[in-house]
């Protein structure tokens, strides 16, 4: 493979023009089917399998209006006087009340009709007082619906509503929020560019240049706009749902720096040993670029396993977060090494004259180089050490809850007002579907309400609780009957899951008058899915580490390196659900104001995103251990060698992603900064603890037992060539060889013209003396003439 990849990197870089056109080609091929096609994501969760999704199909097909109304836009407005006043009631705030409702009935696309105060509402209607007046009239609700899609909130529909009701917070009247728009997300895009901003500084420091530090950058952009314009293409042709774009712009960025990060930084090792600079790219591709195959490969695995779950929007997530993945691998392989070309002799320029690279030098050891020698000169205490700070961390897992608590932290107050006069699942109602296929439902439904209002402990008002029918055709009795049923507990609380468990039990008493039941609604669809997650857990981490571990066989041609590396990434998860659970469950130290449970998606993801990225910064390290280990160092040298190549790119990425995670925890949500902080924890455990210092140390341990598969085993692996063995001096040994030929050449060219000159100085030699005998006969015969 490593020789298919060097000419790829190589052709890339030598038609670096024609790469990046085929690349912006691309793009604006995908512009256009957007223009043309109009594509929307889908907005609509569905649970299918599940009761609740059930329920929620038959609310669609018999009760429409009802349930595009519950799709919308409806808060709940709690008023409530100081309860240290018990003759302070709502109605002598009456005035105040009725402005406030004039004013919410001004608020973008508010239906005026069901805007109305409570207290009007109990003196016209006493009946109804009760739903809407509680705690002997100090607590009231004014319900806000607005035709505004749940997906479609923004931030300006929140700030318009407590602009208005801060404006009548006056006179003793607590005026407070929950539900609807107040569960309007920030505006994306603020952590990202902040995680950018911070990207850059960080590759200047990895690279030691700036032009070379926007390489990665461009890469990350092209790599998560193109995945974006490909799962929009796709929503025309089948269901993608909106909300699941978030992994995909995470995890794609994250990918992209990652590997753009091991190829720039192969190519400026490889171009230093000299060469041709399209050979040195080549080398770079079939060397760094084989690791970043199999790094991509092992994290689309984790991310596609996730439709192992069976809910579809878990399913669109996986499956897009795999395309994204798969796209920043081909522009690692391609974009990369052209746009190096197209830089040329700019790449590392300007240089930064106090940032040194190992690679420069053998002479030269930076900190990574150093930390290296000091782990394989005494691994067990690193061993020891990490290990221990991770079992310190993962203790408070031992009481760890989840849930789907999404109430936001701006609605902690309403919430608490709505459980003094109400109780707190007032918003959060419980939809009952009783449906019969033949006949009338009236037995059914009136059945369902007897057996509810058995379970008082449970159900806010349970006698007030009646039926609405509908029928198949006008004229027809009802067949289907809808039950609206308001729990006393929180919607993600366990006695709520009871609650919809409970109503469940009632399907064999109905049966037998002809119907069936099922639970619907936002509520139970969230109980439905919370427990749908907690037993898919244990599965899709088998699946994940399974398959991940087969691969790490092939890629380190090793079973104590897979080994070591899957059993490190369990302690990271384990540390950092214990991190999480200590801060936003418990509240230690006094970080958060407002604790909740983890969140019931927080696990899978978790484990997705980071395995995958655990898996890119094993391969980075410990692949350029391996290939200089089998080109002759011993295993110690090898490890301090793979530091001195990698430990560099490693902390990079790793300080990277814990900064774009850490950006989310300046969201004011608790919920915002629970997602970040456990996905950076979770990185800084595995990048800096496991990879960096246990792996490494546990191979220093085993020495050469380390690099090796039984005999048996080692028959039934192929040899992907990973370390690029093929390729490594390519373009050095054409360059040797065509040096040895002409210092050939240019040594027998002298020889020539020594031994010429030889035969020249003998000739002259030899006429010298043939000149000297001939003149000395005719001085002898002189000489006896003279005599």
């Amino acid at each position: 493979m490593s020789n298919y990849l060097f000419r790829l990197g190589r052709f890339s870089f030598r038609h670096k023009w024609r790469v990046i056109g085929a690349w912006v080609a691309l793009i604006a091929i995908l512009a256009g089917l957007l223009g043309a096609l109009q594509p929307k994501f889908a907005k609509d969760f569905d649970l299918p399998g599940t009761d609740g999704g059930v329920a929620m199909a038959q609310m669609k097909e018999y009760f429409p209006d009802l349930t595009k109304s519950q799709t919308e836009a409806n808060t709940l407005i709690v008023l409530a006087t100081d309860k240290n006043k018990p003759a302070d009631t709502l109605a002598n705030h009456a005035p105040e009340i009725d402005a406030l409702v004039a004013d919410l009935k001004k608020l973008p696309k508010a239906d005026p009709q069901t805007i109305a105060s409570p207290v009007a509402i109990a003196a016209a209607a006493p009946q109804l007082a009760s739903t809407v007046l509680g705690d002997n009239g100090r607590v009231g609700l004014i319900s806000v619906h607005q035709k505004i899609d749940l997906m479609d909130i923004k931030s300006p529909d929140k700030e318009a509503l407590t602009e208005v009701l801060a404006k009548h917070r006056k006179d003793g009247l607590q005026v407070q929020a929950t539900l609807g728009v107040m569960q309007a997300q920030e505006e994306p895009g603020k952590a990202e560019m902040i995680g950018f901003a911070i990207a850059f500084v960080v590759m200047i420091v990895a690279f030691g240049a700036l032009v070379a530090a926007f390489i990665p950058l461009i890469t990350g952009m092209v790599g998560v706009g193109l995945t974006m314009m490909l799962l929009m293409v796709s929503a025309k042709f089948m269901t993608v749902n909106q909300t699941a774009t978030g992994i995909v712009t995470m995890l794609g960025i994250a990918v992209s720096i990652d590997y753009a990060l091991f190829i720039v930084s192969r190519y400026r090792t490889e171009k230093h040993r000299g060469g041709d600079p399209a050979d040195a790219a080549g080398r770079a591709v079939g060397t760094a670029g084989s690791a970043v195959v199999f790094a991509g490969l092992t994290v689309v695995i984790a991310v596609a396993a996730l439709m192992v779950i069976g809910i579809p929007l878990i399913t669109q997530m996986g499956m897009g977060a795999a395309v994204a993945v798969f796209v920043a691998v081909l522009a690692a392989l391609t974009l990369i090494p052209a746009l190096l070309g197209a830089t040329g002799k700019y790449a590392f320029a300007p240089k930064i004259p106090w940032i040194k690279h190992a690679e420069e030098s053998d002479d030269y050891d930076t900190l990574g180089v150093k930390y290296g020698r000091a782990i394989v000169k005494r691994p067990l205490p690193f061993i020891v050490g990490g290990l221990a700070v991770l079992l310190l961390a993962a203790i408070p897992m031992s009481h760890m809850q989840l849930g789907m608590d999404t109430v936001s932290d701006d609605e902690v107050a309403a919430q608490s007002l709505l459980k003094r006069g109400f109780g707190e699942g007032t918003g959060s109602e419980i939809f009952v579907v009783v449906h019969a296929d033949k006949g009338t439902v009236d037995e059914g439904a009136n059945a369902t309400v007897a057996g509810i209002q058995l379970m008082p402990e449970n159900v806010v008002n349970p006698q007030a609780i009646r039926w609405v029918g509908n029928a198949k055709a006008p004229g027809q009795p009802a067949n289907t009957a809808l039950i609206q049923v308001t729990p006393k507990s929180a919607a993600s609380s366990d006695q709520t899951h009871e609650l919809v468990e409970e109503i469940r039990g009632l399907s064999p008493i109905i049966a037998k008058h002809g119907a069936e039941i099922h639970v619907g609604g936002q509520t139970a669809i969230m109980s439905d899915l919370s427990a749908k997650l907690s037993k898919a857990l244990i599965p899709y981490l088998l699946v994940v580490v399974g398959l991940a571990f087969l691969i790490m066989i092939g890629v380190f041609r090793s079973l104590w390196v897979p080994l070591i590396g899957t059993l490190g990434f369990i302690f990271s998860v384990l540390a950092t659900f214990g991190a999480t659970v200590w801060f936003f469950q418990d509240g230690s130290l006094g970080l958060i104001d407002h604790t909740k449970p983890l969140l019931s998606f927080l696990p899978i993801f978790l484990i997705g995103v980071v395995f995958g990225l655990a898996m890119d910064y094993q391969v980075f390290l410990v692949t350029r251990m391996r290939e200089e280990y089998i080109h002759g160092m011993t295993a110690k040298e090898a490890i301090v060698a793979g530091y001195r190549h990698g430990a560099r790119v490693v902390t990079s990425a790793a300080i990277i992603m814990i900064s774009v995670f850490s950006a989310f925890m300046l969201a004011p949500d608790t919920t915002a900064k629970m997602m970040g902080f456990s996905m950076a924890i979770a990185i800084f455990f595995d990048a800096f603890i496991i990879r960096m210092t246990v792996v490494p140390a546990a191979i220093a341990l085993l020495g050469d037992r380390a690099w090796g598969l039984p005999k048996w085993l080692d028959k039934l692996v192929p040899n992907f060539d990973i370390e690029g063995e093929a390729v490594r001096n390519r373009g050095l040994a054409e360059k040797k060889s065509a040096k040895k030929t002409a210092a050939k050449k240019t040594a027998a060219k002298k020889t020539a013209t020594k031994s010429a000159a030889k035969k020249t100085a003998a000739k002259k030699s030899t006429t010298a003396k043939k000149s000297a005998a001939k003149k000395a006969p005719a001085k002898d015969k002189g000489s006896e003439s003279e005599a």
